[in-house]
């Protein structure tokens, strides 16, 4: 074993520690989970720093376990936020969960020989117990003074929230403390780690275990991450960054890092890849001197496509980012399936032509003025033609140039552009 906890030390991982925790790891190879809320089919990539976590716990020789929440998803947790969320359905969050395991199975070794990673769902263990039960058997262990000391409960009932706090929100560090002791019991579990927001749950479960198993449990966080611009992180115009492809391209994916300030990705180097303290400071070094190439930038946005979406996805990205910052051909574009070349060129404006237009070949004075609007004359266009100033699909063409079948890009686009940044798709209808 190594000792995670300096791992996370250095790393800018350490929020808050429970005393003895460091000692209990370094000596001990012990189970440890996070809970995932399932509240979309997806995780975003606010949640990355939690599975990473895992994936350092698991390289450092102990047990993780991830749990999914779907029985405390149907209450909602309080931390952090200021008003009620909507409730799922079961057949909602059913969807959820499964989307959620697979993107966990992608980060944890399920299958190593010593330490596998696990997968639970507190719905399995939560849906056999009685309100009176659970109130009988694990509500009278816990007093009220205790959990309206917690700071997520104090912040919803002062008076500067207008909403209050709900019996179902109030009841949700019971139960997520219910989920440690339970894990206490059933699976050796004696960690609980989680983001900042947490420690008033996690510390409710491990008071619930000293209480009514009188046994002893650990618990870290971490930080929240946040910008140095003070805008939220994971967070774009086009909103969250979800670690799914089809809710996020591996294109826009990678974009993210790559648009991280110098003074952010300084910090993401540690946290989001798992690069040694060498290299780290190795790359922090080199990137100051020569902080135009954005080195920092492009080996975060490298490790953590390529640990999220896979070696192929990353190396689309590159490509996509290549058409249009640097050189690329037509058949560059053409292998570019029709979400990462829309994010491309997002914006950009365009017009239809009917597919029977481009089945019978397309004149470049049609395309550019006559049937588009591109340019706002065939005048304008013949000019722009002669000065060699026009390319269809990236590649330079002249008036006799006739646009077909085999110029459409993702069966649906044809890229024209008039010198270097002006850009205009022609969308086959």
């Amino acid at each position: 074993m190594t000792n995670f906890v300096e791992e996370l030390r250095w790393r800018g991982l350490l929020h808050d520690i429970m005393p003895d925790t460091e000692a209990h790891l370094l000596e001990h190879a012990t189970a440890g989970y996070i809970g995932f809320d399932p509240t979309a089919d997806s995780l975003h990539i606010g949640s990355l720093v939690q599975i990473l976590i895992l994936k350092h716990f698991q390289n450092a020789g102990h047990k993780p376990i991830a749990l999914v929440g779907g029985a405390t998803g149907m209450v909602g947790d309080p931390s952090g936020k200021s008003a009620e969320r909507n409730l799922l359905d079961e057949a909602s969050l059913q969807k959820n969960i499964e989307g959620v395991k697979a993107q966990l199975s992608r980060f944890l070794d399920f299958n190593s020989s010593e330490n596998p990673a696990e997968l639970v769902n507190n719905f399995d263990w939560m849906k056999d117990i009685s309100l009176i039960d659970f109130v009988r058997d694990t509500g009278k262990h816990i007093t009220v003074n205790y959990m309206m000391a917690k700071d997520s409960v104090k912040k919803r009932l002062s008076s500067e929230s207008k909403v209050g706090m709900s019996f179902t929100e109030f009841t949700y560090q019971l139960f997520q403390g219910y989920d440690f002791y339970h894990l206490y019991k059933e699976m050796d579990c004696k960690l609980q780690m989680g983001g900042s927001d947490q420690w008033g749950n996690i510390t409710t479960g491990t008071e619930l275990i000293r209480r009514k198993a009188q046994g002893k449990a650990y618990a870290i966080t971490v930080p929240l991450v946040t910008k140095a611009d003070g805008t939220k992180f994971g967070k774009t115009e086009g909103g969250n960054v979800w670690l799914d492809a089809n809710r996020t391209s591996p294109y826009k994916f990678y974009q993210y890092w790559l648009n991280a300030s110098d003074e952010d990705a300084e910090k993401y180097i540690k946290i989001f890849t798992f690069l040694d303290k060498e290299a780290i400071e190795a790359l922090i070094i080199e990137h100051r001197e020569t902080p135009h190439l954005r080195l920092l930038q492009k080996k975060i946005g490298e490790e953590v496509t390529i640990m999220t979406h896979g070696q192929e996805a990353f190396d689309n990205a590159i490509k996509a980012s290549q058409i249009l910052f640097g050189k690329s051909t037509s058949e560059d574009l053409k292998s570019l399936d029709e979400q990462t070349f829309l994010d491309i060129f997002e914006g950009v404006p365009q017009a239809s032509v009917s597919k029977e237009d481009i089945d019978n070949g397309l004149d470049m004075i049609g395309a550019l003025a006559a049937k588009t609007g591109f340019l706002n004359s065939n005048g304008e266009a013949r000019r722009a033609l002669k000065e060699n100033a026009i390319s269809v699909n990236k590649e330079k063409v002249k008036e006799d140039f006739v646009i077909s079948t085999s110029d459409i890009i993702a069966n649906a686009y044809v890229l024209l552009q008039r010198g270097k940044k002006n850009y205009f798709l022609l969308k086959i209808a």
